[in-house]
């Protein structure tokens, strides 16, 4: 087991947290020319949740009624919804993300709801592969498309010290591609095999459901064993992420560094003992939330030409799976922050829970492409046009118009 020692800020984990994977920079080669005349120098950061993140735990639809007969238990959402801080009357937020919250109160943040890539079925890998490769299918392309996007990216004057950097020993899929990017990890960097512990937990759950009670009965006495509290687990999971966060914040708001960034967390694939109130999910997106506090302190005065977008896969089933958790899905929600953004706000076509309203009997339909979100701000925040997003940036996409209004 890796310890946190706060002196050295040596990444912290348990068989049960969940932290960081991965991460990537990569600056553009120069300035956007519209961006120098109108003096701004704006960012754009895409975090990714791997496993797919449960947004209707996240942010509850506590104004459909039938949201809680779906969510019965407290452990897939039923007291985060009773507890949730307000967003717009109809949606709440989880109460363990509090800062943005804040940042939502004051225009800085907002969410888009029942949102979906392309992909319908529910494979981490081909899910994965189309959220960052920006194709219909998966498999159909080995660049990403904020590679692409650096390469499309109008030029200026400014030119960058360096093409690209991965905080990650990979390259990760969304980054590679013709525009050189360097991979870097800090050296007090101690790679976590929580996830394994997950996966395994997942899959007894789903096959052997006598051996997953064992299983689950000796991981608690692995950490009872290790004399680790949940309030230390909690916090390793905290700092393991803002380690990241930190290091990506004061690459991308120095006045000579990348402008275009991507960062991926682990940890959002919950199948069994979700806690979206007290427990797993709560601890996980109490971790995103400080993070992207991290994040947005740590760019300073850049903040305010900076728009993140917090996105992930898939979402989970709407109703529990009996093993106190939720199993893949569709839609989700997705997460826009900055000092950018037009903020203080819930966008959504909100589908309804009903049994003949939900996709395939059993995910939040998709009523929101998540190509049209980022088209949108690539469109209003960095310049490029409709016709590169369409056939350069998200190939195939021609017929889906960038939305409008996420930008200040």
């Amino acid at each position: 087991m890796t310890v946190f020692d706060p002196r050295d800020a040596l990444l912290c984990t348990s068989r049960r947290a969940f932290l960081a994977s991965a991460g990537a920079l990569v600056a553009w080669a120069y300035m956007p020319a519209f961006a120098r005349a109108a003096a701004r120098d704006p960012r754009f950061i895409v975090v990714i949740l791997r496993g797919g993140m449960d947004g209707m735990a996240a942010v509850p639809p506590a104004g459909d009624r039938d949201y809680a007969a779906l969510r019965t238990d407290a452990s897939v959402g039923a007291d985060a919804a009773k507890k949730g801080l307000p967003l717009d009357g109809f949606f709440l937020l989880n109460p363990a993300m509090p800062r943005f919250h804040a940042r939502y109160k004051a225009g800085a943040a907002l969410v888009v709801h029942a949102v979906a890539s392309p992909y319908r079925d529910r494979s981490h890998f081909d899910g994965q592969n189309v959220l960052e490769t920006g194709m219909e299918k998966p498999r159909t392309a080995e660049t990403g498309w904020l590679n692409r996007l650096v390469a499309a990216l109008p030029a200026g004057d400014r030119a960058a010290p360096i093409n690209g950097l991965a905080v990650t020993p990979t390259v990760p899929l969304i980054m590679r591609g013709a525009a050189p990017t360097l991979t870097w990890i800090p050296p007090t960097f101690h790679p976590a095999s929580a996830d394994i512990t997950t996966r395994l937990a997942d899959l007894y759950a789903h096959t052997a459901p006598d051996m997953a009670r064992v299983f689950r009965a000796g991981v608690e006495a692995d950490a009872l064993a290790g004399n680790q509290r949940p309030e230390q687990r909690d916090e390793g999971l905290s700092a393991a992420f803002s380690a990241l966060t930190a290091g990506a914040a004061r690459l991308v708001g120095a006045d000579d560094g990348p402008r275009i960034a991507a960062l991926s967390f682990d940890g959002w694939d919950t199948h069994v003992d979700e806690g979206a109130d007290r427990g797993r999910l709560a601890t996980t997106l109490s971790a995103l939330d400080d993070a992207l506090d991290t994040l947005a302190a740590g760019l300073g005065p850049a903040w305010k030409d900076t728009i993140i977008a917090v996105v992930t896969e898939f979402g989970r089933t709407a109703h529990g799976n009996g093993a106190d958790g939720t199993d893949h899905g569709t839609a989700t929600a997705a997460l826009l922050m900055g000092g950018a953004v037009k903020g203080g706000r819930v966008i959504a076509d909100w589908p309804g829970l009903k049994p003949a309203q939900l996709y395939e009997n059993r995910d939040l339909a998709p009523t929101t492409d998540l190509r049209a979100v980022f088209k949108g701000v690539l469109r209003d925040h960095l310049g490029l046009s409709e016709r590169v997003l369409a056939t350069d940036i998200f190939p195939g996409s021609i017929g889906l118009k960038g939305m409008d209004g996420l930008v200040v």
